[in-house]
């Protein structure tokens, strides 16, 4: 009998529901829960929490989370895979010890997965030579002085698969592919490995990855979607001979469909025919989509081709500083007014002898989110006027901050909305893509037994 594993992402962000986790275990049959906790953006705001103390650095939730269900994941006998290590899965790792010696559970293995941190190593890649050159722009990372705040490499899947082989119940990573928390049981439980296999369980885990993007939630036709209020998470059923069907659990709201699938595969696509992983290149217009049941979705179909020589890296610094300020003008003209608002505000700053490298003006209410593609609604009974700014000298930036409250008295009638104080400098953390030859970065599986 053909051998079938149940694997649901609970997790699309950090910052998702913190509820969508528990229900996916406690909701139904499942094998492997996956979190997808990481984007470029949190690996640098980790790295800041991680040099302000040693022991932070990764996804908290994820340990209150973790603590909230170990009953229930030993009683059901499922395992977690989770990048929630970001850039300390040692501390993680460390947390959810902690969390089971707590509970008095005694037996279970905690593995982490680490290696694509490589912000130690960038002395020793500029001395070999390698320049990690911007792929937009092909300018040598090492070029000039920049303050760099994160460097991770998305790892291959290969090493959560070793850490499953060990045995562990639950599997922390650092930066890899989102992919690839659902393509590693795959291919621990199947032996997946050739480049159509290894295309289809990362199809799989790009379906998953966003959580309930693909059972109804951000869905073009949202009327449709019932019970959104208790959207049920995405589960890949995979069977050993290659089957994948994209289900929910039973008595929970949203929908899976050809639809609600299909726009889920488009979410950050390039080039279709080769989306790129360190895994391999899958074709994703290879893929079949076909209903197989209520809430059933079965793909089929998927081509692949062998990795390329090269991992991608992930590099973020920091870019100067950005602040941003809004007010609400109501009333008669309130569009008009707003203009005049932003005209004082941009004047003031001139007069008083400060300009910025990069400045913004956006009136919220006439159409600017689909600019030029809708008609502009000139007679808005309110609009809400948002100015930003961007430069390297925070001073400059600061002053901005000082320029928005006075329009209250100082400009035209009907400005409210002004309470959260002054607007603050935040500092620009700027992406910085890059290839390294992936023979240069190691990776390293270590357990703990509780």
């Amino acid at each position: 009998m053909t051998r079938t594993i149940r694997i649901g992402n609970g997790q699309g962000f950090w910052g998702d529901s913190v509820d969508a986790p528990m229900r996916m275990v406690q909701g139904g049959p499942l094998d492997y829960l996956t979190l997808d906790y990481l984007a470029e953006v949190t690996m640098s705001i980790m790295q800041r929490q991680k040099m302000k103390s040693p022991d932070k650095g990764y996804a908290s939730d994820f340990v209150r989370f973790i603590d909230r269900i170990l009953p229930d994941l030993v009683k059901r006998g499922v395992k977690v895979i989770a990048n929630a290590g970001g850039v300390n899965p040692k501390a993680c790792q460390q947390a959810i010890v902690n969390s089971v010696r707590r509970h008095g559970i005694s037996g279970m293995k905690i593995a982490i997965v680490h290696g694509d941190n490589i912000m130690d190593r960038l002395d020793e890649f500029r001395e070999r030579g390698e320049h990690l050159a911007n792929m937009d722009t092909g300018e040598s990372l090492f070029a000039k002085p920049r303050e760099i705040l994160s460097a991770n490499v998305y790892m291959p899947t290969q090493p959560m698969v070793d850490a499953l082989a060990t045995g562990a119940q639950i599997v922390i990573t650092g930066r890899g592919t989102d992919p690839g928390l659902v393509l590693a049981p795959i291919m621990y439980e199947f032996g997946w490995s050739t480049p159509d296999q290894l295309a289809l369980g990362t199809i799989a885990g790009h379906i998953l990855e966003c959580g309930a993007q693909s059972t109804g939630g951000n869905f073009t036709r949202w009327r449709e979607v019932p019970d959104m209020d208790d959207l049920g998470y995405p589960i890949a059923e995979v069977s050993e001979e290659g089957r994948v069907t994209i289900t929910k659990h039973e008595a929970t709201g949203g929908m899976v469909t050809v639809d609600t699938v299909s726009e889920q595969l488009l979410y950050e696509m390039g080039d279709p025919k080769n989306y790129i992983t360190p895994d391999c290149v899958a074709d994703f217009t290879s893929i079949q989509l076909s209903p197989s049941g209520q809430d059933r979705v079965t793909v089929t179909g998927v081509k692949g081709q062998p990795h390329t020589p090269f991992l991608k890296v992930s590099i973020s610094y920091l870019d100067g500083y950005k602040a941003t300020g809004q007010l609400t003008i109501s009333g008669p003209d309130a569009y008009e007014k707003a203009q005049k608002c932003a005209d004082i505000v941009w004047r003031r700053l001139k007069r008083a002898g400060f300009t910025y490298e990069d400045t913004l003006t956006e009136y919220l209410g006439v159409g600017v989110c689909h600019e030029g593609i809708v008609p502009q609604a000139t007679s808005a009974p309110e609009v809400v006027l948002r100015l930003a700014v961007k430069d390297h000298n925070r001073d400059a930036v600061d002053r901005f901050g000082q320029e928005i409250a006075p329009l209250v008295t100082s400009g035209p009638p009907g400005v409210t909305g002004f309470a959260g104080g002054r607007p603050k400098p935040q500092e620009i953390v700027a992406y910085w893509p890059a290839l390294i030859r992936r023979e240069l970065i190691e990776s390293h599986v270590d357990v703990v037994e509780v």
